[in-house]
């Protein structure tokens, strides 16, 4: 890339005060009909999808978060539908005084303004955000992989398409070229640009937060632990690593560590059956891999390596460790986790909550699978990504968490006299 994008943040910005005052009923009309239209077009949709899929390694894990069907691209456009229909993030009173000078003090929640994700091969995210940030009054910019640069830009081009025909500025969502370079300028374009949010692997994660010079929410890498209590009941805790682990193992709510309570050892092949048919690949513990042997099938068990724990695995892998007790599992998520989605199964009220006081995680769930960390699961309609951070915003970030606050105080000629 030999030309500068700061004519393209210049433009996202002066689109800005036109996107705050558009107003709740329109925005939803907006959304419905770039939804509409997404739909119209799927089939030049799947297409570039395909010439996408065309150049990926069809071993790479990433493939399955690139992959779009008709189901799938359905699925974003009600996600965007939901969002239209929830209540505006914008305005609302979030602490209100009077001083005993009379001052009328309120803090209200407002846009950002620009908003920057950047983002790998998850072309849902060029819908989510768009959607979350029109809701929200904000102006986005996205910055997608070349794995989807294809399905991107003829998702962006339907966008801006459909804003033209709705008069609002196109420049309410602008999709930069897939280069490193026009990441960097993303990240250094202070005078435009309010809110950097990445949304990928850990290497995104890190790239953004080395290079930033605008604010930077983390969002992303999930290292999910589920914890298998002395106290667990064996048929939920085979239900929940099943479902964790394999409903889709490229996102980042996916299982990748199994600990268990060396109690519950002999319950092992049973939790693990289910794991068998989708053939995941196990890498166990000496305890684990002993009370698998023979129970698990040979070629997809292995004596774990210090490397398999940590590990975000986005494919149909697992490690598993045995613990003496519940301290044992808080400290391996503790020096292990990414601070994302943490999992206890147990039927001792006392032990959960412990389990949930002690652990630093966005979302801990109690006998409940993690790939519920997720905006729409939330009621959140979508979601722009899973922050793992604690200013700000933690967790699925909807509209609140794309929101600021400004103070207003109301006088009658009070003057500070000291």
């Amino acid at each position: 890339m030999n030309f500068s994008l700061k004519p393209v943040f210049k433009n996202a910005r002066e689109a800005v005060p036109a996107i705050a005052e558009l107003g709740d009923t329109r925005v939803a009309e907006i959304l419905c009909a770039v939804a509409e239209a997404v739909e119209t077009q799927a089939g030049i949709v799947l297409a570039a999808n395909a010439k996408d899929l065309a150049r990926m390694d069809v071993n790479d894990p990433k493939r399955d978060r690139l992959t779009l069907t008709r189901e799938r691209l359905f699925s974003i456009t009600e996600d965007m539908r939901s969002v239209a229909k929830l209540p505006s993030p914008l305005g609302k009173i979030l602490f209100e005084t009077v001083r005993p000078n009379g001052l009328r003090i309120r803090k209200i929640s407002v846009p950002f303004g620009v908003v920057g994700a950047i983002y790998e091969a998850r072309p849902n995210v060029t819908l989510d955000v768009f959607s979350l940030c029109l809701k929200s009054g904000n102006v986005c910019i996205l910055k997608g992989a070349h794995d989807a640069e294809a399905t991107n830009a003829v998702l962006a081009a339907i966008v801006r398409g459909e804003l033209r025909r709705q008069s609002v500025p196109e420049s309410a969502c602008t999709l930069l070229p897939a280069s490193r370079e026009a990441t960097l300028e993303l990240l250094n374009a202070r005078e435009w640009v309010n809110l950097a949010i990445p949304r990928g692997s850990r290497a995104l994660i890190d790239f953004v937060r080395e290079n930033a010079r605008v604010p930077v929410i983390e969002t992303g890498a999930g290292i999910c632990h589920c914890y298998v209590d002395a106290y667990a009941n064996i048929a939920k805790a085979t239900a929940i690593v099943n479902n964790a682990k394999t409903r889709r193992v490229s996102v980042c709510n996916a299982l990748d560590c199994l600990l268990i309570h060396e109690s519950q050892l002999a319950a092992l092949p049973e939790i693990c059956a289910p794991l068998a048919r989708s053939r995941v690949e196990i890498f166990a513990d000496e305890n684990a891999f002993a009370a698998l042997s023979g129970k698990y099938p040979e070629c997809l068990l292995h004596i774990a390596v210090p490397e398999n724990f940590g590990t975000e695995f986005l494919d149909y892998k697992m490690s598993i460790r045995t613990v003496p007790a519940m301290e044992s599992a808080l400290a391996h998520i503790a020096k292990f986790g990414s601070r994302h989605s943490e999992a206890i199964v147990s039927e001792n009220a006392e032990t959960i909550e412990f389990f949930r006081r002690r652990v630093d995680a966005a979302c801990v769930y109690a006998n409940a699978s993690t790939a519920f960390t997720d905006g729409a699961q939330f009621g959140f309609g979508a979601e722009v990504g899973i922050s793992t951070q604690k200013l700000h915003a933690r967790g699925p970030m909807g509209l609140d968490a794309l929101t600021t606050c400004k103070y207003l105080i109301d006088g009658n000629g009070q003057i500070r006299v000291s």
